[in-house]
């Protein structure tokens, strides 16, 4: 198995002061990104925030404008010929041949692998398409399939031999909600084995589900970097009052101070006022509201990030 090297302490990824700048555009700025080894780590950021492109700079194929970057504990773009073989990618959807089928397109991408043994090539390919659910299409021509299975044979192509790390960039892009879950499990088996995984993704509810850690990127920017439940911690939870005289209930709270209200078929939500639950509820109470539940939610990522940034997001895919 390739050695799994990394920083002194223990990063598979580390940059300091990252920068590309393309004419007067700042795609990237002075990002300091820390990935520690063994993570499932989720680079979060709406579209346009400068995730590809980090990710581009981080395998070797763009240059940045200043800043540096190590892999696996080694400069890139400098070493990326002793780095990338222990790497595997899907970045910006996956390059086939259409004319070829799906397990051709595997067996020609692992020839192309100085380091891979050709004795084991074809059984590596067949596990790489078993494990991604394409056995059954691995004979159809690759452009005959669908947006989702381009994805999975992409992510085959990377799985084609064990890899330290593994780079995916918004690896469910086009797959329905079966295929999503699907490789939301493969990517947890990925790093229960020891891979590190960097997963980039506009989907905060793809990165609760599946990273241990995350950055938060916006407009070219690192907003936040840590593991996922202190981020989510470090949000205030939403109040949550469930009655059935939701209108009652949502003039009472704006009273008191209740910010945001959010009024359903049956519940009201807001940010907690700085006064005394207790007292919330009591007033509730006082003003004939029936009160079914009462109490403040767990925090989520998407709270954090709205607390952040000021911006909405993706909840799910």
């Amino acid at each position: 198995m390739p050695s799994t090297k990394g920083g002194a302490t223990g990063s598979v990824i580390e940059t300091f002061g990252l920068t590309k700048r393309y004419g007067r555009h700042l795609a990237v700025d002075r990002l300091d990104l820390t990935v520690p080894r063994g993570s499932v780590f989720g680079f979060l950021g709406p579209n346009g925030s400068g995730k590809t492109t980090t990710i581009r700079m981080l395998m070797g194929l763009i240059e940045p404008t200043s800043g540096r970057a190590k892999v696996l504990g080694r400069p890139m773009p400098f070493q990326a010929r002793r780095v990338l073989p222990q790497v595997g990618a899907l970045i910006e959807g996956p390059a086939l041949y259409g004319f070829l089928s799906g397990r051709d397109n595997l067996l020609r991408y692992d020839s192309a692998d100085p380091t891979a043994d050709p004795r084991t090539r074809r059984a590596r390919a067949e596990a790489a398409l078993d494990r991604v659910g394409l056995t059954a299409a691995a004979a159809k021509k690759a452009k005959a399939y669908s947006l989702g299975m381009k994805q999975r044979l992409g992510l085959a192509a990377a799985l084609l031999q064990p890899r330290a790390l593994l780079v995916l960039d918004e690896p469910t892009n086009g797959l329905d909600p079966q295929g999503m879950r699907e490789i939301r499990s493969l990517v947890r088996e990925l790093a229960s084995e020891g891979t590190t995984v960097f997963l980039s993704s506009h989907l905060l509810d793809e990165i609760e589900q599946v990273c241990t850690h995350a950055a938060v990127m916006t407009q070219g920017r690192l907003i936040t970097q840590g593991p996922v439940a202190e981020l989510a911690a470090g949000a205030r939870g939403r109040l949550t009052v469930t009655t059935p005289d939701t209108g009652d209930a949502a003039r009472v709270l704006k009273e008191l101070g209740v910010a945001d209200l959010v009024v359903t078929e049956d519940r009201v939500t807001g940010e907690p006022p700085g006064a005394d639950l207790a007292d919330v509820n009591a007033a509730l109470v006082e003003a004939g509201v029936r009160v079914r539940g009462f109490g403040v939610e767990r925090a989520s990522l998407e709270d954090a990030f709205v607390a952040l940034t000021g911006e909405g997001f993706d909840v799910a895919g």
